[in-house]
């Protein structure tokens, strides 16, 4: 909960990671207010429920979805992300998408705000760094720094 320290950014970050990697809209969902605002490449959710829907769409688009996020810099009450994740589409196609995100919270540690900015890569299946088992990624698995990413 913020103010924030390093070690409590740090695993804010982590957190959202794991959630995210589940691909479920619930439970990813429960950390933003009912009232949260985002901005997500050209689409703008607003409130928890859109949130959810958004996160159904994405999830049906995107399959296969492995994500590593990093902290980037923090403050009291907000945090910097850099992130990666990969994907394939329904005809087989590999992505790497990159990007950032800002965040802000409540005092309570819910999201209010979250502005991301991505861009799309598409990759060969040889040039997957992603390999885990769908879920979490393991706590020996590189992140972003650790890969050149």
């Amino acid at each position: 909960m913020p103010p924030f320290t390093l070690e409590t950014a740090t695993q804010k970050v982590r957190g959202a990671e794991d959630a995210w990697n589940s691909r479920d809209p619930e439970r990813v969902a429960l950390v933003y207010t009912e009232d949260t605002e985002w901005r997500n490449r050209a689409e703008f959710p607003k409130g928890r429920e859109a949130v959810k829907q958004f996160l159904k769409r994405k999830w049906e688009k995107e399959l296969d979805y492995r994500l590593i996020k990093e902290l980037w810099a923090f403050g009291d009450n907000r945090l910097a992300v850099r992130f990666a994740y990969e994907w394939r589409d329904d005809s087989g196609n590999w992505f790497r998408s990159y990007g950032n995100e800002n965040w802000e919270f409540t005092e309570a540690g819910l999201m209010r705000r979250r502005f991301a900015s991505i861009n799309d890569l598409p990759i060969k299946p040889d040039e997957r760094l992603y390999h885990w088992p769908l879920g979490g990624r393991p706590d020996d698995h590189p992140g972003l720094s650790a890969l050149g990413l």
